[in-house]
């Protein structure tokens, strides 16, 4: 390339950027500079201490508060249950189990059953439930039980509400 032709191109490139350096305006046209008092920079732990104070009913009182947004502790709990022959795992609605080893069964009081979510089907009263899938439990008065003719205990892991009868 031709030493004429570079400086051009240089010159050139220059110049827009001069152009666009200087046009560089807001959207909004409002022109604020971050940290001004117009538009102030502020701590995420300054935010967290206002809105304690909002929620405290503006008495100040102990930022150290837990969240609330949290989870209340063991309402993702997963537990591993051990159920004998001859029991039933009655969850409570929404609760879901993996069978992790034995041979179960599902048991429910109505037509409609269980929600198999690792195959995307329903499985009905009586059904065998497969081990290492996610069952939901929409309502009460659904479970599973140890299938019939096995003498060890099914292991379970729950997490929800349960009873065993």
């Amino acid at each position: 390339m031709k030493p004429v032709k570079r400086i051009g191109i240089i010159v050139m490139l220059l110049g827009c950027m001069w152009v666009f350096n200087n046009l560089n305006t807001p959207a909004d046209g409002a022109g604020t500079t971050p940290g001004t008092t117009d538009d102030p920079v502020v701590t995420k732990s300054y935010v967290d201490q206002q809105i304690q104070q909002a929620l405290n009913g503006g008495g100040g009182g102990n930022t150290n508060q837990t969240n609330p947004t949290q989870p209340s502790q063991g309402a993702d709990e997963v537990k591993n249950v051990a159920l004998k022959p001859g029991k039933i795992l009655i969850a409570d609605a929404g609760t879901e189990f993996i069978v992790r080893s034995g041979n179960a069964v599902i048991y429910t009081e109505v037509a409609s059953g269980v929600a198999d979510l690792t195959d995307g089907k329903d499985l009905l009263n009586g059904e065998t439930a497969p081990k290492n899938h996610l069952l939901s439990f929409p309502r009460e008065g659904r479970g599973i039980q140890v299938k019939e003719g096995q003498t060890s205990n099914l292991i379970v892991m729950v997490r929800g509400g349960y009873t065993i009868k």
